[in-house]
Parts: C-alpha cells; structure tokens; sequence
C-alpha cells in the first residue's frame, strides 16, 4: 500500500482517521540513530506506528520497534508529543490520517537487526549523514528535538 504525506497543503486531501502512534529513537553504542527505509514511500524513518488496543504507548513504541526491526528496546525517555494538523497522511486504500505520536527514547535490550515486510532498509546512522538522507519533515523535527537534548519534552 502507498503512502503519500502531505505539510501544510491546501491540495492534501480531508483527514478521515485519526490514529494514535508511537515512534522511538533507538540508538546503538556510538550513538548512531536506527532509521528503517519505508516500503510505502521509500523515505528514511523512525520505526513506529498506530496504535493497538491493547497497547500502552510506551508497548506500542516497543512492539513496533520489534516489528519494524527485529530488536527488542526499552522505554528510557519522552522525546515529545507531535500533532500537528497541517501533517496528513493518505494512503492507497483511502485512509487519509491525521496521526497523534508520541516519540520515545529507547535502549537496545535483544534481539537481531532483520528488515520487515515496511521497510527496505534498516541502518544505524551518523549523525553527519541524518541530513543528506531523504525523510519527511515530522521525521527531521523528531530527530532534531531528540539532538537538542531538550530538559523537557516536545509538546506540538
């Protein structure tokens, strides 16, 4: 399924969901950022995604980052919440979202790097290299507020 995500357009289409979501920044020892390729759009990303009933947000970061890449990660830290209206989000099947996130920090725990039926790529990233990478805007603030190191979180 193809995803298209529009900022700030007046030619994105209405929004007809609004899905709860949590992404993470999970980074390795030398403090390298895990970024996932996305099938759907073929842009750099944090792993993440909606939410499940069952989920709490900080489970839903955890069992997305599972999902997405095959580590096992733990909860150490609220980047920030990212809700902005102008974000849409459209997909092939006629979903058309306005997402609710919540950015997390996690910590490798287990597992092994595999790629998912999401992405096509998973790599640990320098951060000198985070800007030449094709990514949405939303990714780029998460990541920036991230680098900031910011005393409290994001709130937007």
């Amino acid at each position: 399924m193809a995803r298209t995500e529009f900022y700030d357009d007046p030619n994105a289409p209405e929004p007809n969901s609004l899905v709860v979501a949590a992404s993470a920044v999970v980074t390795d020892e030398a403090g390298r950022i895990l970024l996932q390729r996305r099938r759907d759009n073929d842009l750099w990303a944090l792993p993440g995604g909606g939410m499940d009933m069952g989920d709490s947000l900080p489970g839903c970061a955890m069992r997305e980052v599972k999902e997405e890449t095959g580590l096992d990660v733990e909860i150490t830290g609220l980047v920030g919440t990212y809700t902005d209206p102008k974000h849409i989000i459209a997909y092939s099947d006629g979903e058309v979202r306005r997402q609710f996130n919540v950015c997390f920090t996690a910590r490798i725990v287990g597992g092994t790097l595999a790629i998912s039926d999401e992405s096509t790529e998973l790599r640990f990233v320098d951060l000198g290299e985070l800007g030449i990478l094709p990514m949405h805007r939303t990714q780029r603030l998460r990541i920036q507020h991230y680098l900031e190191q910011r005393s409290t979180p994001y709130l937007g």
